[in-house]
């Protein structure tokens, strides 16, 4: 992948999408100007946001998809139903994404979005459903550190 500015999605971010429904990508998340490599992939998650892969990654989930047998019907399933909402697409030169209706329909967005860095991707939610997934019990102290034990972090 090109170099990202930093080259970790981190921090929380609030957005607006404009006139046309193109949602403003944080300015050290989108790909340098020179760089060859400025296409994403956005799916749906199960808990109605939309997860967006770098180059990087979508690398890595090709290479995991393609592990599941064409005798799979249930995986090939499952397949088919994350791809038909899926949406590939590059950052104009103002950062601006535009992400396909299914998305944005899933996922409840329509004026504003939170985009959450997760290191190597990051996530797209609305308003309410971010502020709904915070506003749950926060995961323990101990939870965390369990949860770091086992990445061995």
């Amino acid at each position: 992948m090109g170099e990202l500015r930093t080259g970790l999605f981190v921090g929380v971010f609030r957005h607006n999408l404009d006139d046309k429904g193109r949602l403003t990508i944080p300015s050290q998340w989108r790909p340098k100007a020179d760089s060859d490599e400025n296409s994403f992939l956005a799916l749906p998650s199960l808990d109605n946001y939309v997860n967006v892969y770098p180059p990087k990654m979508i690398a890595q989930l090709e290479e995991r998809i393609s592990q599941i047998s064409m005798g799979d019907t249930e995986g090939q399933a499952a397949v088919e139903t994350l791809m038909s909402m899926a949406h590939s697409f590059s950052c104009d030169k103002q950062g601006r994404i535009n992400l396909n209706a299914a998305l944005t329909e899933h996922a409840g967005i329509k004026k504003s979005a939170v985009l959450l860095g997760k290191l190597s991707t990051f996530s797209i939610y609305s308003d309410e459903v971010y502020d709904a997934l915070r506003s749950k019990t926060p995961v323990s102290r101990e939870t965390q550190a369990d949860v770091f034990k086992r990445f061995g972090l």
